[in-house]
């Protein structure tokens, strides 16, 4: 059917055909895929040593932006060691205006006691005298306690310089460490900087050897979905998962022409040694996580849909109703509106559960709210990937632990 569709047109000398760039005359006879003779493409080539040095620009680039950090970092550590020789200096002046006060109270002390004592030799009575002793012997008394307190002061004091000392020596070496630290990031940014121009220069050069329509459409699938490039294999493009038909698996293989990913829109390439290498026995396999029974959401998989073909199928049972969403297992896209019944989705929706295959899956309702009109890649990515264990349970017979039946109505595999 993808054939009768086709529509054909002629960029810069590079014939584009649903999906596929072709170096190959129009008349010319097909070319059968062969793993021992496979040859790959001068673009492709290119292409995956323009991927591979976009990462490594992407990387450098992001090490030459993370230096303001850095040595952000790294002066929050001297900041830290400063404000503690700061404490300890204040500390000292506040030490110093103390024994200030009391020194001047003292010296106030010391003045009154006089004046009492020259008041105290013209009273004439008894009663006179006794209350001038009195202020004079309280005076006293209070400057004792001052000079106490300058006593304690000055035991201080040596403590004090100490910690000052310490904390200025600390700052001193900490200074010299950290100044280290941070040319050791400047020269890392700069011997960063000098090969970010050569990865970019390098880059250039590969450009030139990559067809303009093609290299747009690459830059354009890279900047949306972070790479422009995917390996096929067991039939799939590696990187969103979705099946490939036979006939664009084989065209892929054969290394004739450049051909695009009908559902992420990268450009495919093969890589034989990768597929014999996946051909060698495999000892060990992920568990599969069983979905809870009763769980109040569920997902499905059903190989046929109303005609649509394969789905995905979410059941959500909140506040006594129940909701449906299918979704296109290839592309992620939600198909028609989201249908709502009453009760648990057990009972609400029996003839979708009859014959599904039961998926594990967990989002909230604002989640899938937020999700919209299209599963995002990672939630697609997941089902797919439990779809796969599901399906190879299935074959091998894996999945012996028996489950209770929830429902009359449902056949489900849990």
């Amino acid at each position: 059917m993808r054939q009768e569709n086709l529509a054909k047109r002629v960029i810069s000398g590079v014939e584009r055909v649903s999906g596929h760039y072709s170096h190959q005359p129009r008349n010319a006879p097909p070319t059968r895929a062969r793993i021992n003779t496979y040859s790959m493409l001068p673009d492709i080539e290119n292409l995956l040593k323009l991927q591979d040095t976009d990462k490594e620009i992407r990387r450098l680039q992001d090490e030459v932006a993370e230096f303001p950090k850095r040595v952000a970092v790294i002066e929050q550590k001297l900041a830290g060691t400063k404000a503690q020789l700061d404490k300890a200096q204040a500390s000292v002046k506040a030490d110093e205006a103390a024994r200030r006060k009391y020194d001047t109270a003292i010296s106030d002390l010391r003045g009154k006691i006089s004046k009492y004592r020259d008041q105290s030799l013209d009273v004439k009575t008894n009663d006179q005298y006794k209350a001038l002793l009195h202020e004079i012997q309280f005076a006293e008394k209070e400057i004792a306690a001052n000079e106490d307190k300058i006593l304690e002061l000055m035991v201080n004091a040596d403590a004090r310089d100490k910690e000052v000392k310490a904390a200025q020596a600390e700052l001193k070496a900490e200074t010299a460490e950290i100044e280290k630290e941070k040319e050791e990031a400047r020269q890392l940014t700069a011997k960063d900087e000098k090969l970010l121009a050569e990865w970019r220069a390098k880059r250039d050069q590969i450009r030139t050897g990559v067809n303009e329509d093609l290299l747009r459409h690459y830059e354009r699938v890279s900047k949306f979905r972070g790479s422009g490039l995917s390996e096929v294999r067991d039939q799939k493009c590696m990187a969103c998962r979705v099946m490939l038909r036979p006939q664009t698996y084989n065209e892929v293989r054969s290394g004739t022409q450049t051909i695009v990913c009908d559902s992420c829109q990268r450009i495919l390439y093969f890589n034989p040694a990768e597929e014999m290498a996946d051909l060698k026995p495999s000892t060990t396999r992920a568990k599969r996580h069983h979905p809870k029974i009763d769980a109040p959401q569920a997902w499905y998989y059903r190989a046929e849909f109303n005609g649509i073909g394969e789905v995905f199928l979410c059941l959500t049972t909140a506040r006594g109703q129940s909701s449906r969403r299918v979704y296109d297992v290839h592309t992620g896209r939600l198909i028609g509106d989201i249908l709502i019944r009453e009760g648990d989705y057990r009972q609400a929706f029996p003839e979708d559960i009859t014959g599904a295959m039961r998926l594990n899956g967990g989002w909230t309702e604002n989640e899938l709210d937020a999700f919209g009109t299209e599963l995002p890649m990672v939630a697609l990515d997941t089902l797919r990937a439990d779809l796969d264990l599901a399906r190879h349970e299935a074959a091998t017979g894996s999945h012996v632990k028996p489950q209770a039946p929830v429902a009359p109505t449902e056949q489900a595999a849990s």
